[in-house]
């Protein structure tokens, strides 16, 4: 275990008395799921709402989509490289209950209903998830969990989903979210089904009182605690930025079976640059998010496919300490322009990301040492360093004296990995 290396000096007394923002005392939701990040695909920034499949049958939320993405995670080598979820999205429900009071789907976009979904996902290896929402309505206008979590839960158990992302809009008042909340994490447990719980508690809490993130671990699997992202470049940054000034009480938060989620990866789509989705991909896995890609597996680049597909970058993510990562910028001073974040890893390593903030010119260079890291008590002999984005590269053996010189280009980040 990661805590018995601590206590046995494994790592360097100073590193563990002054890094406070290890998730040490951690206790995830006790269903024993999501140990590391969940990964997987979920519609929504992409395919949004679009709910006429007349006039847009490509891309309309429909049993026909997911299917096709299903077989695309199969087929593409998706699953094999760790993304299990396929995830539906807001819009997929008829606009009233059954006549006991049971969600439906759509019947025209959905004529198998969810139950013939989950199998056919099922048969592929994959599992399920499905979106729902603590107040009288989703987001998008449909038939609500209100009043009904105990008999939803079951019902989501019944039809085989395997994780369940469980929105926050039209929830009446503070006391009726947060026990909405508590309620069918609750009603999932009981119906003895492995259902993950993805939770948007914090993100509709925080304006009204502070989180009490140890509450929230105890309930949710993740929490979303951003607004959504969009394919933008601005989007990613925003949500880094937020992260980063709130890391202090985000970080302890987090640990298996309990994760921050900065929500979608937009990588593959239309707004990120080459070096942007290098970006998102490394500080995704830095931050140990869950890895919840919206793009169109049915027509995604090889570069970005390859980008997504990295196992090495994924087993960042992915590292059983389950520990995320955080900015280090404050206790480096030389440049404000890059910006660095870093990762304690099983093993006794480190992932180490490094970003070039500036917008305009060429590639910038850094004079990069290992005394920047862990208040200067890692490699006090020497580590080796291994480069996985943007490109791999091995740069062997350095000593606490070596400096690193690399290149990085605007809005690109290059990951480490030091063991």
């Amino acid at each position: 275990m990661w805590l018995q290396r601590l206590l046995s000096g494994a790592w360097p007394l100073t590193f563990i008395l002054g890094l406070a923002v290890v998730p040490l005392q951690v206790r995830g939701l006790n269903n024993g799921l999501a140990l590391t990040p969940p990964m997987g695909w979920l519609h929504w920034e992409r395919f949004l709402c679009e709910t006429d499949c007349q006039k847009e049958p490509w891309r309309c939320i429909s049993e026909q989509l997911f299917m096709q993405m299903a077989d695309m995670m199969v087929f593409q080598g998706w699953l094999d490289a760790g993304y299990q979820y396929l995830c539906i999205d807001d819009c997929w429900l008829a606009p009233e209950r059954d006549a006991n009071n049971r969600l439906q789907a759509d019947p025209i976009r959905f004529p198998g209903g969810i139950k013939k979904l989950a199998d056919y996902v099922h048969d592929r290896g994959l599992l399920l998830g499905i979106y729902q929402d603590v107040g009288k309505k989703t987001c998008a206008g449909f038939p609500g969990s209100k009043d009904f979590y105990e008999l939803d839960a079951q019902t989501f158990a019944d039809w085989g989903v395997d994780l369940l992302k469980f929105d926050g809009c039209y929830y009446g008042t503070l006391d009726e979210l947060e026990d909405g909340y508590r309620r069918m994490s609750v009603a999932l447990n009981r119906t003895g089904r492995n259902i993950v719980l993805s939770c948007e508690w914090p993100l509709y809490a925080r304006p009204l009182t502070k989180v009490n993130y140890t509450e929230v671990a105890e309930y949710c699997n993740s929490w979303r605690n951003f607004a959504d992202v969009s394919d933008s470049w601005s989007s990613v940054k925003a949500i880094l930025d937020w992260t980063a000034i709130l890391q202090n009480s985000l970080v302890p938060a987090a640990g298996p079976g309990a994760w921050n989620d900065p929500d979608m990866l937009v990588i593959g789509n239309f707004g990120l640059s080459w070096d942007q989705q290098v970006t998102q991909m490394a500080l995704w896995c830095i931050m140990a998010a869950p890895l919840l890609m919206s793009n169109d597996l049915r027509d995604i680049s090889a570069e970005s496919k390859a980008l997504l597909q990295n196992k090495e970058v994924i087993a960042i993510n992915q590292d059983p300490l389950g520990a995320q990562g955080y900015r280090i910028l404050t206790r480096w001073k030389k440049d404000s322009n890059f910006e660095l974040w870093e990762k304690p890893l099983s093993a006794i390593s480190l992932a180490v990301s490094i970003t070039n903030r500036m917008e305009q010119g060429g590639p910038r260079r850094i004079e990069f040492s290992t005394t920047m890291l862990w208040k200067g008590t890692v490699c006090k002999k020497k580590c080796y360093i291994t480069q996985l984005l943007p490109t791999r590269q091995e740069y062997g053996y350095l000593n606490i004296t070596a400096k690193l010189p690399l290149w990085v280009n605007p809005t690109g980040t290059i990951l480490l990995r030091i063991d």
